[in-house]
């Protein structure tokens, strides 16, 4: 399916008409899907390919998605289970979170 350097040079790309980050990694395309609100991102869904779970992909474009978040200073609402997951491990993201 893919060979070792697709896992690795693979760049996380920001398709603002789709509304997505995406990372393709050889012929597959991993995804995290949001939308705007005022003054927040909200991270609705983040998929991977079975084939290419667990190898950290998720976690790559959570990082983009949150920095992005951070550069344009808006607060995340994280509606999907892995985003808000990864928020709660990571807390150098916890600034970024929007109150309930």
């Amino acid at each position: 399916m893919t060979n070792a350097q697709d896992l690795h040079s693979s760049d996380v790309f920001h398709n603002v008409a789709q509304r997505r980050f995406e990372l393709r990694v050889g012929d597959a395309l991993c995804l995290i899907d949001y939308r705007r609100a005022p003054g927040k991102l909200v991270i609705c869904h983040t998929a991977v390919p079975q084939p290419l779970e667990r190898r950290g992909f998720a976690a790559r474009m959570t990082r983009a998605a949150l920095d992005f978040a951070r550069s344009e200073n808006l607060q995340v609402e994280p509606r999907c289970p892995y985003t808000a997951a990864f928020m709660q491990k990571n807390p150098e993201f916890a600034d970024l979170l929007a109150p309930r």
